[in-house]
């Protein structure tokens, strides 16, 4: 499948940030013939991310964060990078309700696995983490 549209874009790690990252993925999906539901999902899954990487992967310091959106002509491919502390246990992180932060509920890739079609992590501790968002579509449906 080819791909049809890209946008990348890097940011510091700065809470402000997370809506800019947010405001742009709903309007890259909106190229798309979506339900506003859809729309909003991509935009709760992409804060989760985004945030992720601002709260967790750089925690007390800061760094960039890069997210690609890849538009291809059976999905949305979103990826946000970061280069922090990374994730120690995946499948820990992935379980509802757990937080390397009390004060957060933890159910950011919950939500994420919930909202869009895949999800895939990849981290290393000490080097960053990558997080694969894809919302499949069907070319051409009408709602």
């Amino acid at each position: 499948m080819g791909m049809k549209n890209r946008v990348r874009m890097s940011f510091p790690s700065l809470a402000e940030n997370v809506g800019i990252a947010r405001i742009t993925a709903a309007s890259f999906a909106a190229q798309l013939d979506l339900t506003l539901n859809e729309i909003e999902d991509i935009k709760v899954a992409i804060s989760e991310a985004v945030s992720n990487a601002v709260i967790h992967g750089y925690a007390q310091t800061s760094g960039e964060v890069e997210v690609t959106m890849n538009l291809y002509e059976d999905k949305l491919e979103f990826i946000v990078v970061d280069y922090g502390h990374g994730i120690a246990d995946i499948d820990q992180a992935r379980q509802p309700a757990y937080s390397s932060d009390p004060e957060r509920m933890g159910l950011g890739f919950v939500f994420m696995e919930s909202f869009m079609d895949q999800l895939e992590i990849e981290s290393a501790v000490g080097q960053g983490t990558k997080v694969r968002l894809v919302k499949n579509f069907v070319a051409n449906s009408s709602h």
